[in-house]
């Protein structure tokens, strides 16, 4: 296989990149653009927050987003969001979609 390598290996599908290193503090994530004025991260630097940042696949995830429909941060989290409410069966405007479902207000 290593030998033939140069045969087969062009038929491997590899993404545009390989790697990217994630933030993983409140700092790094405002420098990388994982902030605004929506979803401010700088209280939490303020505040001297001691947690890891934010969600590694999150953040993974929204960066994909941002950079393949080419959005903002805001655009993008929404986006992250309501395709998180379609994988659980839940409408754009937060109500089950269960035919079963009840609510009693």
């Amino acid at each position: 296989l290593y030998l033939t390598r140069n045969r087969w290996t062009y038929l491997i599908p590899l993404p545009g990149y390989v790697y990217d290193r994630l933030p993983s503090s409140f700092s790094n994530d405002i420098e990388s653009g994982l902030s605004s004025s929506d979803f401010d991260l700088s209280a939490n630097l303020a505040a001297g927050d001691s947690r890891q940042g934010l969600d590694q696949r999150a953040k993974r995830e929204v960066q994909r987003i941002m950079r393949n429909s080419r959005v903002g941060f805001d655009e993008a989290r929404r986006i992250y969001i309501e395709e998180g409410f379609a994988r659980n069966n839940i409408g754009a405007d937060g109500k089950p979609k269960d035919p079963k479902f009840v609510s009693f207000s």
